[in-house]
């Protein structure tokens, strides 16, 4: 009957292709499932909806994030104090939270001087004795456990087009580093020197340099191999381009000079955290915009991964963090891996990152696969955003733009999950980076971020409801 091989394409269930393949038949199996609660979710394609994501879209995509500072974050983070320890993710108590966090909680809490060991910081913490907020919830984020502490020097960067701000930490490298949760006295002398001299360095060269500006930097080094998440080596050479010039300028000792533009050079992530402060001052530009379903924040503390809606104000809907599957260094494996941890996707939120795997092909050599499948995450990704960004622009793509601004909508309906880069944290405190890889957000997120849009139009059109 049959001119042909047979070739058959399954949806759902992976039992049925299994089913078909051990009978010998070539098969291709569409990752596809119907659309989470499609009648509610057919209230949410309106006009009024609609009219609300063109306008957290506009304030995304206008966005003008400037570098224009490196300052104490006691200095210019909203609501900072001096006893307060900023983490990545959704709100997390002590109890609950992983290995890496705990670490990096117990060194910031010596760091700052407030316990003398770090079994007085753990019994402090315990105690609750140190006040824990979210990075997001302070208009900041940070890498991997993303701890920020009072005196830490912080990227500012201004969004010239809205006039908000956004704070992220400065990249400390690889090894033994705070943001896996390493506390080593070389940790903490690093920590201090980036306090008193490279902090305010790098400070002084930004005033004097009138800003750098960041949309333009991550525009050019998109279309020079980087997607400005876990690959970020023309990005942080334009940065350093810029800044050098300046820094070379400072009345510091020759040997302090050197030791920064040394240590600038030798740090591929050096670019990591301001592109993360771009992204969210562009991304708080377009939250809290009412009846927008443009999603504003994705983040991993290492036990929960939340997300949150433009139009659904500072409510968190969270799921079990996932852990990300990829390459591991030698003497790692699956077992050593923490969950998903960290603010880093708020990359992919604005449109990088795993969104533009499609730019930076060599990526696939860090977090696995193959240069066809970062191609095909960036096709895929653009089935569940509302808009193409036209500074940040892709040349195998023939320059169309990033897929920028993920809209809950969509998610549902396609059943396609952001794709997110990352790097991996071992589980234990102090062991550090074990390798990269790829994850996606847990499905549940979403749907609980639908079921409240729904909710939340449904209390809309009732006549007699009152905001």
């Amino acid at each position: 009957m049959l001119g042909a091989p047979l070739n058959v394409v399954t949806a759902g269930p992976e039992l049925f292709s299994a089913a078909v393949a051990a009978q010998g038949v070539a098969v291709t199996r569409v990752d596809w499932q119907p659309p989470a609660s499609a009648t509610g979710l057919a209230s949410l394609w309106c006009d009024t909806v609609d009219a609300a994501n063109r306008l957290a879209l506009d304030r995304l995509l206008g966005a003008q994030p400037v570098l224009i500072d490196v300052r104490p974050a006691i200095d210019v983070v909203p609501g900072m104090t001096n006893d307060m320890v900023l983490h990545a993710g959704p709100p997390i108590e002590w109890e609950r939270m992983s290995g890496p966090l705990r670490g990096a909680v117990a060194g910031a809490l010596v760091y700052e001087g407030l316990a003398g060991t770090y079994e007085e910081a753990e019994r402090r913490a315990s105690r609750g004795a140190a006040g824990f907020d979210p990075c997001h919830h302070h208009a900041a984020v940070g890498p991997m456990a993303g701890v920020m502490t009072a005196s830490m020097p912080v990227f500012v960067v201004e969004n010239r087009a809205a006039g908000n701000c956004a704070y992220a930490t400065l990249n400390e490298g690889l090894g033994k580093v705070l943001r896996y949760g390493a506390h080593a006295p070389e940790v903490l002398e690093r920590l201090g020197w980036f306090r008193d001299v490279l902090g305010p360095a790098l400070g002084e060269a930004l005033r004097r340099l009138g800003g750098i500006d960041l949309r333009a930097l991550i525009g050019q080094a998109v279309q020079m191999g980087d997607e400005c998440h876990n690959r970020n080596r023309a990005a942080s050479a334009l940065l350093i381009k810029a800044l050098a010039p300046e820094l070379a300028a400072l009345d510091l000792a020759p040997r302090e000079r050197a030791r920064i533009l040394a240590f600038a050079a030798g740090n591929e992530h050096f670019f990591l955290n301001a592109s993360m402060a771009a992204c969210k001052a562009a991304l708080d530009a377009a939250h809290g915009v009412p009846d927008s379903t443009l999603v504003t924040t994705m983040a991993r503390n290492g036990t929960d991964f939340g997300i949150r809606v433009s139009g659904l104000g500072d409510q968190w809907f969270t799921g079990p963090a996932e852990t990300p599957q990829g390459l591991f260094f030698p003497g790692y494996g699956p077992a050593d891996a923490n969950p998903d941890i960290g603010d880093s996707a708020i990359t992919e939120t604005a449109g990088l990152g795993g969104f533009a795997m499609a730019a930076a092909p060599a990526i696939v050599q860090f977090v696995g696969g193959t240069a066809v499948e970062a191609l095909r995450y960036t096709r895929a990704m653009y089935e569940i955003t509302l808009a193409e960004n036209p500074a940040y622009r892709i040349p195998v793509l023939d320059f169309r733009g990033t897929p920028t601004g993920i809209d809950v909508r969509l998610v549902a309906q396609t059943g396609i999950l952001p794709q997110i880069n990352t790097g991996m944290a071992h589980r234990e405190a102090g062991i550090g980076q074990i390798g990269a890889g790829l994850v996606k957000p847990p499905r549940v997120c979403f749907d609980r971020a639908l079921d409240a849009l729904v909710q939340h139009r449904a209390r809309a059109a009732t006549p007699n409801h009152r905001h």
